[in-house]
């Protein structure tokens, strides 16, 4: 058996899912004390100088601490639905029915949120690997649970749930450099969808 592992955001999508569903799921209050509070280091992110794995998190917990979980799992189960295929690149879902075929272990690994990836996960009857938000008796928290599934992250994330030795070919599938580490464990890679030597 072959193993499939696919980062989501510019990957299986032609947008960044992450940055939608905090706009989508988050009260307009927030939002807009959010813009004024964490305007400088989205600001030093586009220069380059703040990482990503770090602004997300961040993010996170402006939108989400002290949100009931249900609530916000609401949201993401319907943007999981009306949102999400409208913006799936065809080429992605090829390229995930192509592995089903082949009845090959298939692993979405992302840096984006439980919220809404569990859903869309589930209904593609795909694994899941990603950054998951901490809940204390059915509040979030604005943590995550194990951190950012991002970078380095996401090769300690893969490892702790799966042994890749138990598979003949590891594919791996990014689009950014964030990603490269992932596509280092593989040995058929594509980046930004194509292939790598």
């Amino acid at each position: 058996m072959d193993i499939a592992l696919f980062d989501f955001d510019g990957t299986i999508t032609h947008e960044d899912a992450f940055t939608k569903f905090i706009f989508y799921a988050t009260p307009k209050h927030r939002l807009i004390a959010g813009m004024v509070l964490l305007s400088p280091v989205i600001l030093l992110h586009k220069l380059g100088v703040f990482p990503a794995a770090r602004v997300r998190p961040l993010l996170a917990k402006f939108a989400f601490w002290h949100r009931s979980e249900q609530q916000v799992l609401e949201l993401g189960s319907q943007f999981a639905t009306d949102y999400l295929p409208s913006v799936l690149r065809p080429k992605a879902m090829e390229q995930i029915n192509w592995h089903k075929s082949r009845g090959d272990k298939i692993v979405v690994v992302s840096a984006s949120l439980n919220a809404y990836l569990y859903f869309w996960c589930k209904a593609h009857n795909l694994e899941l690997i990603c950054s998951e938000l901490e809940s204390n008796d059915s509040v979030l928290t604005g943590h995550y649970i194990q951190g950012d599934c991002g970078g380095e992250n996401k090769v300690v994330f893969i490892h702790r749930r799966i042994d890749l030795t138990e598979f003949d070919v590891v594919f791996a599938y990014g689009d950014t450099e964030e990603d490269l580490p992932m596509l280092a464990l593989a040995q058929t890679k594509y980046y930004q969808w194509r292939e790598m030597a």
